[in-house]
């Protein structure tokens, strides 16, 4: 009977209540867990053991969230990487994903959310193990039928070059994608970021507190601008259904004001979304 190692996981956190919360919640997952209070203090561990997954707060004092990152990565690419925020710090997020973090997760994280995102992460660390040890398994074989053939025209005495016959068998091998292309996450214009995968949208670091209509409404005005969307273009592709143009232009003309009106108070603005007379909605770059 084969045994199934737990997966080990470090948190790094300089919040007590937050660690506890997540070593308690991961320990009763089957999960082994380390913990640290500071960048420091996850460097050391970092040098001393290998980790399947880090859970990593984005900013602490001393050595911040991203820093031990760019370390992790660089010693232990293979770890996977959740980044904690709070929701100021969604511009922040972005960039720790481009630097190769697998996801991020608002704080206080909620456990549906936790475990999934953990999930999906040691999942695909996994399959990319895999991937690496089906092309070494292919490379050895190839290697191994390649002296073969080298064996057998050295009988009859007409040995090509080397070269063609790498050439040969780099042909021979499949070209495996570690990683499929993803459907693009994040939209952004001017201080305007939508997270199409959490549903959030952010202004100059501040959180809109939107509904699921509005969310749709506002991302797709920011996808499509400085294009000016008509009422009845917005309802069909932001709602899902058509309507007439009278009854388009009041549906979306709710959903405007409310939009306006959270903007304004989160950031101040009251020019984010502009009013083309007879024509519809844009949004402009602030």
């Amino acid at each position: 009977m084969t045994t199934v190692t737990p997966a080990k996981i470090l948190i790094v956190d300089d919040e007590e209540s937050i660690r506890f919360f997540l070593r308690e919640l991961l320990e009763r997952d089957g999960y082994t867990v380390v913990t640290a209070d500071s960048g420091e203090l996850a460097l050391k561990h970092i040098e001393q053991q290998e980790f399947d997954l880090a859970l990593i707060d984005l900013k602490m004092r001393g050595i911040s969230g991203t820093d031990v990152l760019k370390e992790l990565h660089a010693k232990a690419p293979d770890t996977v990487v959740i980044m904690l925020t709070g929701h100021g710090s969604l511009e922040s997020a972005v960039e720790a994903l481009r630097q190769g973090a697998h996801d991020y997760l608002f704080k206080p994280c909620k456990t549906i959310e936790l475990r999934e995102s953990i999930r999906v992460g040691l999942l695909n660390r996994r399959q990319k193990q895999k991937q690496r040890e089906l092309l070494w398994q292919l490379e050895q074989h190839l290697s191994t039928t390649l002296d073969g053939v080298r064996a057998t025209i050295q009988q009859v005495g007409a040995l090509p070059p080397a070269t063609a016959l790498r050439g040969t068998a780099q042909a021979a091998a499949p070209v495996v994608d570690p990683q499929p292309a993803e459907e693009k996450r994040f939209l952004q214009y001017g201080n305007l970021i939508v997270d199409l995968t959490r549903h959030v949208i952010t202004m100059e670091a501040k959180l809109l507190e939107l509904s699921p209509t509005e969310f749709d409404v506002l991302a797709y005005l920011i996808s499509e601008a400085p294009r000016v969307i008509s009422p009845q273009e917005l309802l069909r592709e932001a709602q899902g259904y058509a309507a007439e143009a009278w009854e388009a232009r009041d549906i979306v003309r709710y959903h405007i004001y409310r939009i306006r009106q959270k903007i304004k108070d989160a950031t101040g603005h009251t020019d984010v979304i502009r009013t083309v007379r007879g024509v519809g909605y844009t949004v402009s770059a602030v």
